[in-house]
Order: structure tokens, then C-alpha cells, then sequence
């Protein structure tokens, strides 16, 4: 591709697929995002003169999809359902940027209108049941909604799912959906007997060709029994992990395995912490933080379904660490701002440390955006607090 960008200077096309071609084969774990800077040069010469291009816009959000360089694809977001407003995935794009940046209502209001479209196109093509763009689009609200503490959306969306009964084509988005929507709405709130209990509705889908996404599901399955008290369960879960893992480890599926990795070492942790071991539950917990912060999230999915750093935050409350319990929430909103369990445990966190303006200050932000109605038991502290 960078050949034929050099010798078609004057080719549109040869450029925007230079650039998703960067994009492509960038490392996850290089920090520096040389390819995606070096792509985002291209896209934003080529874009003043073709702002209608779809291509473009498209793989400008794609560039700058991580939380260092999210902002400079705002505008593009903001304007990319305008450039096509009857593609399903050209509705939902916008959201990865949205959010990136905490910005929940617009996320909400870009893949409502995604799936709405999903849902047409699938009409109007005559595809049996539902469209796995459609899917996409739900992990992503159903996200945006746990954020604004608005668990009824968040819970339909879940419901929607469990009537679904044929999707078109079967692939790893759908997969996804069904791991991830049922796992967020119980880990973010902390729903831990209903997590250890999951069971997930996934028509069409054999979970031995997605381990990955399996994998989300034992996981949510092990902190669920953790938080329980049953470690015997909890291991089991974590033999499963392992299996996951195994698998993506022989299909040579390198990222994967990785992050199925980073879910085993946040696992043991946990066990360990459960069973007394603090210091080595630690160890475990800031190496799979550690490993998460070194790579990027996969575009298929708005966020992990828990962060590793709001858990090892979350361990480091339970052990009385309050002031280290800070530093990690304040580290997850840094490369996840405006995410509500981070806020709630960094403003906890300050509060309990002494800094109640601190403390102030993340309740203020977190009541800033959450729905008014919103039956989150933490926001009543958090307003009493604030009074």
C-alpha cells in the first residue's frame, strides 16, 4: 500500500487505504502510535477538500480511537452520521469517540440511531432474524447506559438479546454482544450471586470457535464466586480460563491470549486475596493492570468489561489502602473518563483518605451526568455527602 501511495500521489483512494492499511498493522502496545500518527497525517490532509468522503472520516475516528489521541477525532465524529445516514456502522462510529471521551448522552444518542438502522437495513434485505451490526451497536449502548447509572435502559438491553433467536452472519461481534452485555451489567453493579450464576442465551453461536469471548463470560462467572466466597467454584472457573487461553494461544491469536491473560492474573488475584495472601494478591493484581495499560482495546468492544486498575483499586480499598486505592481510580479515569465506578471509588477513596474537596470534586463530576432517576444505591451516599 505505501508503495502504491507513492507512486499514485495524486489517488484518494490509494491514500485512505494507505492509511486504514497503517491503522491495520499497528501495534497495540506501541504507546508511541507512530502508524496511527503517521495515518492521521494523511486522512486530515486528504479530509478539507472531501469532507464528505465516507472513507475518510471513517478511518480518522478508527486513528484516533484510544484515549490519548480521542480529541482530535471529535469533529469528525460529530459530523460522520451527516455523511451517511443510512449506514448503520456509519451511525455507530461516532460512538467510539464519544466514548473515549465520557461523552454518554451522545454515545446513547449515535447507536440508538445505529441499531435503529441495523434493524431496517435487516428488514429491507430480508435477512433472516437480526443483523450482527445491530448487536455491535447494543454492547455499546448498553455501556453508555451503566455510565449514567441508568441500569433500566442498561437491562432492556440485556432483555432484547435474551429474545433473540437468529442473527445473520454469526461472526465475533455477535459473539461479543452476548458475552459482554449480560457480564457488564452485573460486574458494574456488582451484582456478585447473579454473576457467579450466569448463564448466557447465544443462538448460533458454539463458544469453542470464540474463546475469547467465552472467556468474559468465565470471568464474570469467577469474580461473581469470588465475591461470594466460594473459591471452589472460582477455581474451576479459572481452569476454564486457562483453556481459553490455551486455545488462542495455539491458534497463534497473540492480542487475545493476551487479554485473556490479563483476566487469569486479575483472577488469581482475587483468589489469592480471598484466601489471605494480600501482598501476593497485589503482585498479581498491579501486573494485570500493568499488562492492560500496555495495550489497546480492540474496536469491537467500547471498554473491558471491568478495568483492571478499578479492580486492583477496588482490592486495595477492601485492604484499607485508601490513599493507593486513589492513585488507581484516579489512573482509570485517565483513560476512562467520566466511567461512574471509578469516579464513585475515587471520590470514596479521597473521602475515607480525608480530602473531602477532593472527594467533592468526583461526586460533583459524577452528578454532573447520571440520570436524575437513576436507582444506583451509591448515588444516595453520594448526595448526602455532597449536602
Amino acid at each position: 500500500m505505501r508503495q502504491l501511495y507513492v507512486d499514485y500521489p495524486g489517488d484518494t483512494e490509494t491514500a485512505v487505504f494507505y492509511a486504514l492499511a497503517l491503522n491495520a498493522a499497528a501495534d497495540p502496545a506501541d504507546k508511541s502510535f507512530a502508524r496511527q500518527k503517521h495515518a492521521g497525517a494523511i486522512l486530515n490532509k486528504l479530509e478539507p477538500g472531501k469532507k464528505d468522503h465516507p472513507g475518510i472520516v471513517h478511518y480518522i475516528i478508527h486513528t484516533y480511537d484510544s484515549p490519548e489521541l480521542a480529541t482530535l477525532a471529535l469533529p469528525a465524529a460529530r459530523r460522520y452520521a451527516s455523511v451517511a445516514p443510512s449506514s448503520a456502522h456509519a451511525l455507530h462510529m461516532p460512538s467510539h469517540i464519544f466514548t473515549r471521551l465520557g461523552l454518554w448522552q451522545e454515545a446513547i444518542n449515535s447507536n440508538q440511531a445505529s441499531v435503529s438502522s441495523a434493524q431496517c437495513y435487516a428488514e429491507s434485505a430480508g435477512i433472516k432474524g437480526h443483523w450482527d451490526e445491530e448487536l455491535h451497536g447494543i454492547d455499546y449502548l448498553a455501556y453508555a447506559y451503566l455510565q449514567k447509572g441508568n441500569n433500566e435502559q442498561a437491562k432492556k438491553q440485556w432483555d432484547y438479546l435474551n429474545d433473540i433467536r437468529e442473527v445473520h452472519p454469526v461472526n465475533f461481534k455477535v459473539a461479543y454482544a452476548f458475552a459482554a452485555v449480560p457480564s457488564r451489567y452485573l460486574l458494574e453493579n456488582k451484582l456478585w450471586q447473579e454473576a457467579a450464576a450466569l448463564k448466557t442465551h447465544s443462538p448460533g453461536v458454539t463458544w469453542t470457535d470464540y474463546p475469547w469471548q467465552h472467556a468474559i463470560v468465565n470471568f464474570t462467572r469467577l469474580l461473581g464466586a469470588v465475591h461470594t466466597g466460594d473459591i471452589k467454584t472460582a477455581r474451576s472457573d479459572l481452569e476454564a480460563l486457562k483453556t481459553n487461553h490455551e486455545s488462542l494461544v495455539r491458534q497463534k491469536d497473540a492480542y487475545k491470549a493476551n487479554q485473556v491473560l490479563i483476566q487469569l492474573k486479575a483472577s488469581e488475584a482475587w483468589i489469592q486475596f480471598r484466601e489471605g495472601s494480600n501482598e501476593k494478591a497485589l503482585e498479581l493484581m498491579k501486573l494485570a493492570a500493568d499488562m492492560e495499560d500496555k495495550t489497546e482495546k480492540h474496536p469491537v468492544t467500547p471498554s473491558e468489561v471491568i478495568p483492571a486498575r478499578e479492580l486492583l483499586g477496588d482490592m486495595l480499598m477492601e485492604m484499607g489502602k485508601r490513599a493507593k486505592a486513589l492513585e488507581a481510580y484516579q489512573a482509570v479515569l485517565l483513560k476512562h473518563p467520566n466511567r461512574f465506578n471509578a469516579l464513585y471509588g475515587a471520590g470514596t477513596a479521597a473521602r475515607k483518605s480525608g480530602k473531602p474537596e477532593e472527594a467533592a470534586e468526583y461526586y460533583h463530576t459524577l452528578l454532573s451526568f447520571v440520570d436524575k432517576n437513576s436507582p444506583r444505591k451509591e448515588l444516595k451516599d453520594i448526595r448526602e455527602f455532597v449536602n
